[in-house]
């Protein structure tokens, strides 16, 4: 069966060290270095995913693009890594239980902990890959293209922690340096759909992440 074109449900919530991939107590994740080096991500399995309800679709080219989203969820001060996978448990339950959407509608989601999951299955292998990428729905007209992380929280008033920024300015760097995608196509959801996502001072920040990413890559 074919995946719908998602209705954003962040309509209905209006108002609701360096790159190291820093973890709730302050330590380098395993796997994870500076500059563009893989950060050390939660795949489905580690984090029991459910099956997808459908079968996914994964495309032949590059992604070009990275949108940045918020989950509009609480601002949790549980930074551990048991939270983190719980998150992703509670996103794709949301996702397709409540939206009727084949499996988490994002490639990767950040925890505010700074933890990096993978979100839709098969988004990490493709990544590791960098010639292919999951159809995804983040973004209606952007799935085909454009890679979707999803950090926890809510960040209308309030800008992300530190260990959860350093996490996406890690993730970013990977991703653009797997498929080639400059940093000028570093986005919000916003810029492609009618949503306050990622929150305004999230989205106040893109600039700041394009800078601390292209100084990733040297």
């Amino acid at each position: 069966m074919a995946e719908r074109e998602p209705v954003d449900r962040r309509r209905f919530l209006h108002g609701v060290g360096a790159l190291a991939g820093i973890g709730a107590a302050g330590l380098l994740l395993p796997g994870t270095a500076s500059g563009a080096a893989a950060p050390r991500i939660y795949s489905c399995a580690e984090w029991g995913a459910r099956a997808p309800q459908d079968q996914l679709v994964t495309l032949n080219h590059k992604a070009n693009r990275i949108l940045v989203h918020h989950i509009a969820s609480a601002n949790s001060t549980d930074y551990s890594l048991e939270h983190a996978l719980q998150v992703a448990r509670n996103d794709q339950a949301d996702h397709m239980d409540n939206n009727g959407w084949s499996d988490t509608g994002q490639h990767f989601t950040i925890s505010r902990g700074g933890y990096h999951l993978e979100g839709r299955h098969g988004s990490l292998s493709t990544l590791r890959s960098g010639t292919k990428m999951i159809k995804a729905a983040h973004c209606p007209g952007q799935n085909e293209n454009a890679i979707g992380i999803e950090n926890e929280g809510t960040y209308t008033s309030v800008e992300p922690p530190a260990a959860q920024w350093k996490s996406l300015v890690a993730l970013c760097a990977y991703i653009c340096a797997q498929y080639g995608i400059p940093v000028a196509e570093i986005k919000g959801h916003r810029d492609f759909y009618n949503t306050e996502c990622p929150g305004e001072k999230l989205y106040a920040k893109l600039p700041q992440l394009r800078r601390e990413v292209a100084a990733a890559l040297g």
